[in-house]
């Protein structure tokens, strides 16, 4: 099965029948680099930090960096001040924050929440962890960052791809903490049958033995410690349920990760409908004529969603 050509940057749907379906990878060039200063702004910002709601476009609060110590290792959140709710939103594999970073201004404008961005292990400015990639691991760190930040009700989770499964788990866990949900393009437990697990580690193995050869790139660290404990993790998740008592929007791309395979990505969309059925409170929604790579793809969608959740909610 080959895959699709595409232009560079959409370097999500090309290996998509690999990489992001290792749960590892999904659009854009992650930056490694590291910084010990707590107080640093993330990337220029505009003029004064604290603004809320009701700016101009281009007037935006300036995005805070903090760093989150758990467990001994420092994790990378940003954080656009707000009033009222939280919008947390959650990259894919292989992206750091900046994934997010055109239409944090414009969720900020529209809502006057909160918005919270982070780096996830291994990411951005957070520290590496060796070792197996562990969803365990990641919920704690988000629950740590949210938790040191004063987070703790009112919160909007909204996550693409890989971040659906620790969405999936965190939800379970905190589910006084979110007011609701919105799972872009994300990985959802009906998926990963047996079967399709098998197909996505015959996939993807090209990708991973590449890997191998460049093993400090941080989307080749994140693939290959994904790879390690994929059919375990994978397995578990497949039995994982969403808490009923969060609501919770679920936008599917037309393309899907799966453009290539017209089996595969049949499958990726009735995961995703199978998800919606099963549980209260869930509403399906199409991101028509979108790759994977829907924040990027249908920026005006994904913002309309986040923002008629925070205002149900509100």
């Amino acid at each position: 099965m080959s895959l699709p050509r595409t232009t560079p940057h959409r370097r999500s749907v090309n290996r998509a029948l690999s990489a992001l379906a290792l749960l590892a990878l999904t659009a854009g060039a992650v930056t490694a680099c590291s910084d010990s200063n707590a107080s640093e702004s993330k990337h220029a910002a505009s003029p004064e930090a604290g603004q809320t709601a009701g700016q101009t476009a281009g007037q935006t609060a300036e995005a805070k960096l903090r760093m989150i110590d758990n467990g001994g290792h420092r994790l990378a959140f940003h954080v656009t001040q707000g009033h009222g709710s939280t919008i947390v939103l959650d990259s894919g594999g292989g992206e750091d924050s900046s994934y997010w970073d055109d239409l944090v201004p414009r969720l900020h404008a529209a809502t006057g929440a909160t918005v919270v961005t982070y780096d996830r292990a291994g990411l951005g400015k957070s520290d590496v962890v060796p070792g197996p990639w562990k969803v365990e691991s990641a919920v704690s760190d988000l629950e740590a960052g949210l938790r040191q930040l004063g987070v703790t009700k009112n919160v909007t989770l909204v996550s693409h791809s890989q971040a659906g499964e620790i969405a999936t788990y965190f939800a379970k866990e905190n589910q006084k903490m979110l007011s609701g949900a919105v799972l872009v393009d994300a990985n959802l437990p009906p998926l990963f049958t047996d079967a399709q697990i098998a197909r996505l580690v015959a996939f993807s193995r090209p990708q991973v033995d590449a890997a191998k050869k460049d093993p400090e790139n941080p989307q080749n660290r994140q693939l290959i410690s994904t790879s390690e404990s994929f059919v375990a993790t994978s397995k578990a998740f497949h039995k994982a349920t969403w808490p009923e008592a969060v609501p919770t929007t679920v936008i599917v791309s037309e393309k899907t990760p799966f453009d290539g395979s017209p089996e595969d990505a049949q499958r990726w969309r009735d995961a995703a409908a199978t998800f919606v059925h099963d549980g209260p409170g869930r509403t399906l929604v199409t991101a028509e004529g979108s790759s994977h790579d829907v924040p990027k793809d249908s920026p005006d969608l994904v913002l309309k969603e986040i923002e008629g959740m925070v205002g149900a909610q509100g």
